[in-house]
C-alpha cells in the first residue's frame, strides 16, 4: 500500500502542471504584454507524510503526523482537519517550514482504524492556492478495516445537496445514541453534498447525518440542528480502493466527476419538532380572548375550563400543528383583569412519558401604562379604560380584513377573516357584481366557504368564470355580522382587477399517475417562495395564469397524512420527511425557464417520477 501512494503521490504535481497549462491558453490575454510574471494557480502536493500511509500500531497517546508540501504553506480552516472516529476536542495543527503538524488532545482508541481529512483546510503562503484534499488513513492496532458507505445529503424542502453536513454512522443502534455518544465514524459532506465513509468495519450500522452546530459530533435537538437518518441498518458492501471515483478529491468546480460519484444512500435533513411537551406560553390578547402555545406539536387536552365562566361560553380552537390553542369568552359581561384558566393536558414527565395533568394558568389582561415609552423598563399593570376618549372606534365595533389577490383570486376567492368568533351571520347580504370594459354591471352568485381550521375565516368563491379586463367588487354590508362582543360591522367593499398585461404567461400542468393525495406548489427561482398551491388526488390539469417571464421550480409532495401541509420528520418516531421531488426539465435541471406571452402545456406523470426514486 505504501508503494502505491508513493506512485499515485509521484504523478499529482506533474498532472496539476498540465492542468494548469491547458487552462493558461484560454485565460491568457492576447492583447497586451503580462505585468509582473505568471500567476501561481498550482495548488501544494503533499511529498511526504509521517507516520506512512496506512501505517498500523500507531502509539495511542503523543503522537504527530507530519505532513510535507512541495512549498510553504498555511492551515487557513483548522476546524477542517477532521478526524474518525472523532474525540471530544478537535486536533491540533501548527506548521513547521514546509510542513503541517496534527497531533491529538486526546488518547486514541486502542485496536481503531482512523482517518484523517485535509479536505478544505490548507493553502499555499503566496497566492492561496486551496489543497485539493487528502484522506490520511492509520490504525493502533494490528490491521486497517477495509469497508466503505457513499451517499449524499440533502435538504428536505430544497432537496439541494447540503455542504459540510456531518455523516455520522454507529455500532450501537438504540435509538439514544446519536443523542448520547460520538459516533464509531464520521465525515462531513463536500460542495455536492457527498460523503464517503471509508475504512471501517463489516458490520450492522445506524447511519445519521446532521448539521452540527456545535461541532460536537453529537445531535443536539434542543440547538434546533437538522437531522438525517436511514430507515434501516446499513451494511457496507465496497471494499476501499483508492483509485474509486467515489475516494478521489476532485476540484469542487468539476462538475462531471463530482456527478458521475456513486451513492449508496441518500439522506434527507430536516429539523425536527421538539418531542417534549410542555405549555411554553399564555397569552391574554384582549378581554375576551386568549391563547396557548405548547413545546411540541399535537397536544393532547383532556378538558380545559375557566374559573367563574360556564363551559358552554368557551370557544376554542387549534392550529393545524396543534401547537397553539386560542380560547374565547363569548359572554358579554365585563371579564377580570385575570382569568384562572385550568387545562387537563398530556404533559412529559421526569422520565419522558405523557402523563395526564391538570395545570393552573393565571392570564392576566395587560396594558401599557398610559404615558409609557416602548423602551421603557416599567412593569406592565391592569388598567382599565378611564374614559370614553380612551375607547377607539375599532374597540366599538365587529373587526374583520377582506382579502383577495388579482392574480391568485381565481383559485382562492375573496377571504373575510374576523378578529373574534361571529355569532350572528348574514352572508346572504353580501354583494358581488362585476363592471364590463362598457362599465356595465352584473350582480354575480358566489358559495360561502367556512374554513376547516380557523372558524374566524371564510371564503367567498364566485360561482363563474373571471374575465380579463372585468372588476369585480365585494360590498359587505353594515350590520350584516355580530361578534361576540356583541359588536356588528361596519360596512366595505373591495375592488378586484384581473390582470390584462400582454406580457404575462401561463403554465398548464397535465397530471397523470396520482395515486395519493398530492401537494403540488409553483416556486421562484430560489424555491423560497411559495407561488401558488394546490393539493391534488386525481389526475387533473391546473392551472398556473399571469406569470411574468422568468424562472420557476414545480415541487410535487405526497402528503401522506393529508393535512394539506409539507410535514418534517421524527428521529424518534422513525418517520422521515414527507417525499417530496422537483420535476426535473432537463436532466438535473429544476428550472422550468418561461418566456413572455406563452401558454405552456408541461405533462407530468406523478406514478412514474415517485417509482423512479
Amino acid at each position: 500500500m505504501n508503494r502505491f501512494f508513493d506512485k499515485y503521490l509521484a504523478i499529482i504535481p506533474v498532472a496539476l502542471i498540465l492542468i494548469s497549462t491547458l487552462f493558461s491558453h484560454s485565460c491568457a490575454n492576447t492583447t497586451q504584454a503580462p505585468s509582473g510574471g505568471v500567476k501561481d494557480t498550482i495548488p501544494p502536493v503533499i511529498v511526504k507524510v509521517s507516520p506512512a500511509y496506512y501505517s498500523t500500531n500507531v502509539p495511542l497517546s503523543g503522537v504527530e503526523l507530519t505532513f510535507t508540501f512541495n512549498e510553504y504553506v498555511t492551515v487557513k480552516t483548522a476546524s477542517n482537519i477532521f478526524l474518525s472516529p472523532p474525540q471530544s476536542k478537535p486536533p491540533k495543527s501548527k506548521v513547521k517550514g514546509k510542513s503541517v503538524i496534527v497531533s491529538f488532545p486526546e488518547d486514541l482508541l486502542p485496536n481503531t482504524t482512523y482517518t484523517l481529512d485535509l479536505s478544505g483546510s490548507i493553502a499555499d503562503n503566496n497566492e492561496g492556492n486551496m489543497f485539493p484534499g487528502f484522506t490520511y488513513v492509520f490504525s493502533t492496532g494490528e490491521t486497517i478495516d477495509s469497508l466503505m458507505i457513499t451517499g449524499i445529503v440533502r435538504d428536505c424542502n430544497t432537496l439541494n445537496p447540503v455542504k459540510e453536513a456531518t455523516v455520522l454512522l454507529y455500532k450501537d443502534h438504540a435509538d439514544s445514541a446519536i443523542f448520547k455518544q460520538r459516533p464509531y465514524a464520521a465525515v462531513r459532506t463536500d460542495d455536492w453534498g457527498f460523503f464517503s465513509l471509508r475504512n471501517i468495519q463489516d458490520t450492522l450500522y445506524r447511519l445519521y447525518a446532521i448539521k452540527d452546530g456545535n461541532n460536537n459530533n453529537i445531535y443536539d435537538p434542543d440547538e434546533l440542528e437538522l437531522v438525517a437518518f436511514a430507515d434501516s441498518l446499513v451494511r457496507p458492501m465496497t471494499v476501499v480502493n483508492d483509485s474509486l471515483p467515489e475516494l478521489v478529491k476532485y476540484d469542487m468546480k468539476d462538475t462531471l466527476h463530482c456527478l458521475a460519484r456513486h451513492a449508496e444512500y441518500e439522506l434527507s435533513l430536516f429539523k425536527e419538532k421538539p418531542s417534549k411537551q410542555q405549555v411554553m406560553k399564555k397569552v391574554r390578547v384582549d378581554e375576551r380572548s386568549s391563547y396557548i402555545t405548547f413545546m411540541a406539536p399535537n397536544a393532547h387536552i383532556d378538558s380545559l375550563w375557566i374559573k367563574g365562566i360556564p363551559a358552554n361560553r368557551l370557544i376554542t380552537q387549534f392550529n393545524v400543528r396543534r401547537d397553539s390553542l386560542e380560547v374565547w369568552v363569548n359572554d358579554k359581561r365585563k371579564m377580570p383583569d385575570t382569568l384562572h384558566m385550568y387545562l387537563n393536558y398530556r404533559k412529559t414527565d421526569s422520565l419522558g412519558r405523557l402523563k395526564a395533568e391538570i395545570e393552573h394558568l393565571k392570564v392576566y389582561y395587560q396594558k401599557e401604562e398610559e404615558g409609557s415609552s416602548k423602551n421603557s423598563n416599567k412593569a406592565k399593570t391592569s388598567v382599565s379604560k378611564s374614559s370614553k376618549k380612551d375607547i377607539k372606534h375599532e374597540d366599538t365595533i365587529c373587526v374583520y380584513k377582506v382579502s383577495a389577490d388579482p392574480q391568485t383570486i381565481e383559485q382562492y376567492g375573496y377571504v373575510i377573516e374576523f378578529k373574534y368568533p361571529i355569532i350572528n351571520e348574514a352572508f346572504d347580504s353580501l354583494k358581488l357584481r362585476s363592471i364590463n370594459p362598457r362599465q356595465q354591471e352584473t350582480q354575480m352568485k358566489f358559495n360561502v366557504i367556512p374554513d376547516s381550521l380557523n372558524i374566524r375565516r371564510f371564503t367567498i368563491m364566485p360561482d363563474e368564470a373571471l374575465k380579463q379586463g372585468y372588476d369585480y367588487i365585494l360590498k359587505v354590508p353594515h350590520r350584516g355580522f355580530r361578534d361576540i362582543n356583541g359588536y356588528y360591522n361596519d360596512s366595505s367593499e373591495v375592488k378586484i382587477t384581473l390582470p390584462n398585461d400582454e406580457k404575462l404567461s401561463r403554465l398548464n400542468l397535465v397530471l397523470s399517475g396520482v395515486e395519493h393525495r398530492y401537494i403540488i406548489d409553483l416556486m421562484d427561482e430560489k424555491k423560497s417562495n411559495v407561488i401558488r398551491t394546490y393539493v391534488i388526488d386525481n389526475d387533473c390539469t391546473l392551472a398556473f395564469p399571469y406569470l411574468k417571464s422568468g424562472k420557476y421550480a414545480i415541487r410535487m409532495t405526497i402528503d401522506a397524512n393529508k393535512n394539506t401541509i409539507v410535514d418534517s420528520g421524527s428521529l424518534l418516531e422513525h418517520r422521515q420527511p414527507e417525499k417530496a421531488l422537483y420535476y426535473k426539465i432537463k436532466g438535473d435541471d429544476t428550472l422550468l425557464n418561461i418566456q413572455e406571452a406563452v401558454e405552456l402545456d408541461q405533462m407530468i406523470n406523478l406514478a412514474e417520477l415517485f417509482n423512479d426514486k
